[in-house]
């Protein structure tokens, strides 16, 4: 699916979820991968689902449209991962984050910025970085995490 306006309805039934769906986790990261930062919402509660799901979280309909979002948000939470999974060890400490995009959806990620310097209310920007330059081992991805994108959120 290629259309990630507002009008593009959601299944509405379990069949028409595929493996390239928009509405599952590989579905979402090719979207990502062509650059597009999708999210569903929900018309029945205006609840954002990031990444997008075929049904509602919050009251279960399956009524939800996909619409492009905004790549700037502040950060609602954050914390400091001490001790990542193998892959990202020598990042280690990481700084993540929840962060509310300016459409309200909320994505969590990495900050690239140590944990002094984030607090409460601070203005990001989301980007996908190339694989390769992010530092990590490539042999502890999992086979169908390997043409996933990786995002961070940069502090503007």
């Amino acid at each position: 699916m290629t259309d990630t306006d507002s009008t593009t309805t959601g299944p509405l039934v379990p069949e028409d979820i595929t493996a390239d769906s928009p509405f599952t986790l590989p579905g979402f990261f090719d979207e990502l991968t062509e650059g597009r930062l999708i999210a569903a919402r929900c018309t029945e509660c205006d609840t954002h689902l990031l990444p997008p799901r075929p049904a509602c979280y919050n009251c279960g309909s399956r009524a939800v449209t996909l619409s492009e979002q905004p790549r700037t948000g502040d950060v609602v939470s954050y914390t400091s991962v001490n001790r990542p999974p193998s892959a990202f060890e020598q990042l280690a400490p990481i700084t993540v984050a929840v962060v509310e995009l300016d459409s309200s959806a909320r994505l969590t990620g990495r900050v690239a910025a140590p944990l002094e310097e984030v607090a409460i209310g601070d203005r990001v920007e989301f980007r996908v970085l190339d694989r390769e330059s992010v530092d990590i081992d490539p042999d502890l991805d999992l086979s169908y995490e390997e043409e996933w994108p990786m995002h961070v959120f940069e502090p503007i």
